[in-house]
């Protein structure tokens, strides 16, 4: 089980709290627990709605396989907002610094970027802040109108909902596109959003259109992309033939055929895998490839920075 732990700051949204909590909360009913944890500088934090929340004052022990989230705040600018204390700037450096992954949503940027972990670094927050967060922290990488970012386990997404497409993305990567699609279907949220970002999982940037057969194909390939699926199979499956979903799926996804998008997902979770140490050998296996060379020409063609 990993450890999630929010950073409360006073003027919180409870949506960009509550949205990431709840895709977290609800992996448990599938069978991948996450503990939530609450922090702020002080016992209670008021929200921007006027919700009063209780948080720790002591933050927990965390190890590198746990998640630091600042959700976001009332922020018409940043400069003059609420600021996180120097202790808990230098707990989400160390965080990172020992392997730990750190996210934010929406306004939350400002705060890794106080942590000087956004420097170098891809990064992105609303778009209503993006100048203003650009010219504060002039060594990020601000990128613009997109939903989220992912950079050497430093997350940030642009607000609000999207820190839902940000908490879906991560359990894709860990876990496989089979559970975030669970997590998704089950709080009743769009989860194909793809906001045209390269770095988002294969789930959000392939299923942003509208085909149900194709839908229905994409959920049986995210549950076993590891297994060796044919054709026939899984053009059976939706009820079609093998040259008519070769076509719906080409259309709806912008060129990918099935067997594509199931390699696809094999080279995301390969390459969560292998930067967790796992050997490109043992991943394959994991995987579903038979021969690793596969994996290695797969790998070699991919773009940088295009498998999360």
């Amino acid at each position: 089980m990993s450890h999630v732990v929010f950073v409360l700051v006073p003027g919180v949204h409870l949506l960009d709290l509550a949205g990431p909590a709840q895709v977290f909360g609800t992996a448990g009913d599938f069978g991948q627990p996450y503990r939530l944890s609450y922090v702020a500088d002080q016992e209670q934090v008021l929200s921007a709605q006027g919700l009063p929340l209780a948080a720790h004052t002591q933050w927990p022990e965390l190890s590198d396989d746990d998640l630091v989230v600042v959700p976001g705040w009332r922020a018409p600018t940043l400069r003059g907002g609420p600021e996180l204390s120097q202790s808990a700037l230098e707990r989400l450096r160390a965080h990172h610094t020992v392997g730990g992954t750190v996210a934010s949503v929406c306004a939350g940027a400002e705060a890794l970027g106080l942590a000087g972990l956004l420097d170098g670094r891809r990064c992105t927050t609303h778009h209503h802040l993006q100048d203003e967060l650009a010219a504060r922290h002039p060594r990020a990488i601000v990128v613009r109108d997109v939903l989220f970012t992912t950079d050497d386990r430093v997350v940030t997404s642009a607000g609000i909902a999207s820190g839902i497409d940000l908490a879906l993305h991560l359990l894709a990567v860990r876990h496989g596109p089979a559970l975030a699609a669970q997590v998704a279907r089950d709080m009743v949220v769009y989860a194909r959003r793809n906001g045209h970002e390269p770095q988002a999982s294969a789930m959000l940037r392939h299923r942003s259109h509208l085909d149900d057969t194709v839908h229905r194909a994409q959920d049986l390939i995210d549950a076993r992309f590891a297994e060796p699926l044919p054709l026939a199979h899984v053009a059976a499956s939706v009820g079609v033939s093998e040259r008519t979903l070769t076509r719906m799926f080409h259309r709806a996804t912008g060129g990918l055929t099935p067997l594509r998008y199931q390699q696809t997902l094999r080279l995301e979770r390969a390459e969560h895998l292998i930067g967790h140490g796992t050997t490109v050998e043992t991943a394959a296996r994991e995987v579903g490839f038979q021969d690793v060379r596969m994996l290695r020409r797969l790998r070699s063609r991919a773009p940088c920075g295009t498998t999360g």
